[in-house]
């Protein structure tokens, strides 16, 4: 199998690429991620959403953020408020410039600058998983040592995705639609390459 990194793509890939474009900039407006907490003693459960254009919010009309701070106060866990993050602030920027790029990468029909595209977009997913798993440490982890409520040993860090309990809370983590949007995007953009490059051509 001799694969081809140059030239030009098809008609069918410029179209994936739009598509690819169109989610990756929608993806910016909406959370893509969400932590659920629930426990017996708050049975409607609390929502934080990570992403979009407010970078962290609650759900609840922003009721439950307020109501996990309070949380967070009693066990020693930092405060957590949108405009302490700078990366909240750049992502939707970021997502928009990816947009862009794929779909100047279906306009110009350029193999080359999708591939560059796939390149960049899947270091920016590890270092925006990085990111996320050194900000859960930190708010886990750097407790108050004045706080009302002290368990030796634990920590407060939640899933990067999945289930995790902390103490009477159950913490779910997975993706919200914006994540979904990117995944989506990601594996059109994936696919357009290998395709594109002969990964799927049959041997002759």
């Amino acid at each position: 199998m001799k694969l081809n990194f140059s030239g030009k793509i098809s008609k069918s890939s410029m179209i994936l690429l739009i598509v690819a474009a169109v989610f990756a900039v929608a993806s910016a407006f909406t959370p893509v991620w969400r932590i659920d907490l629930t426990a017996p003693q708050y049975p409607e459960g609390m929502v934080l959403y990570i992403g979009g254009t407010e970078g962290v919010s609650g759900g609840d009309e922003g009721n439950d953020l307020y109501k996990i701070n309070e949380l967070n106060h009693y066990v020693g866990m930092a405060q957590i408020h949108p405009g302490d993050f700078w990366e909240f602030t750049a992502l939707p920027i970021i997502l928009c410039v990816f947009g862009v790029l794929f779909a100047v990468a279906a306009v110009m029909k350029s193999k080359k600058l999708s591939i560059a595209s796939l390149i960049l977009f899947g270091i920016f997913g590890i270092l925006g998983f990085v990111d996320f798993f050194h900000w859960t440490y930190v708010y886990g982890h750097n407790l108050s040592p004045d706080a009302p409520i002290k368990v030796p040993g634990m920590s407060y860090q939640p899933s990067i995705i999945g289930e995790k309990q902390l103490l009477s809370f159950d913490a779910l983590s997975q993706p919200d639609l914006g994540g979904y949007l990117l995944v989506v995007s990601g594996l059109l953009l994936a696919f357009v390459v290998l395709k594109e490059v002969g990964v799927f051509a049959r041997k002759k």
